[in-house]
């Protein structure tokens, strides 16, 4: 029993720490005019969240998957992946 309450104890220690650092990437795209798509704790790999809300244009939640976190910036992409979103042009609300 030990070694579990151990276990949940890391999980959430790594959760609070994994989320102040997504918190900075959070508000420095706030602060610079970029738009915020999605702000997750832990990965929704899938599609598969445990809980989430939407507040304005910012989806947020938990994933299922306890790896970490992240948020998405607009304009940020994956080059290889998404160049649909690359062909257009560059908005002000982007990171590009």
């Amino acid at each position: 029993m030990s070694g579990l309450i151990m276990a949940a104890q890391l999980i959430l220690v790594l959760s609070i720490l994994v989320t102040l650092h997504e918190l900075g990437h959070f508000l420095a795209a706030r602060m610079f005019g970029i738009k915020v798509e999605k702000f997750y704790l832990f990965f929704d790999a899938w599609g598969i969240k445990l809980f989430s809300f939407k507040k304005g244009d910012c989806e947020y939640g938990i994933g299922w998957l306890p790896f970490g976190g992240y948020v998405k910036i607009a304009g940020m992409v994956d080059e290889s992946m998404d160049k649909d979103q690359l062909a257009q042009p560059a908005q002000p609300w982007e990171f590009k």
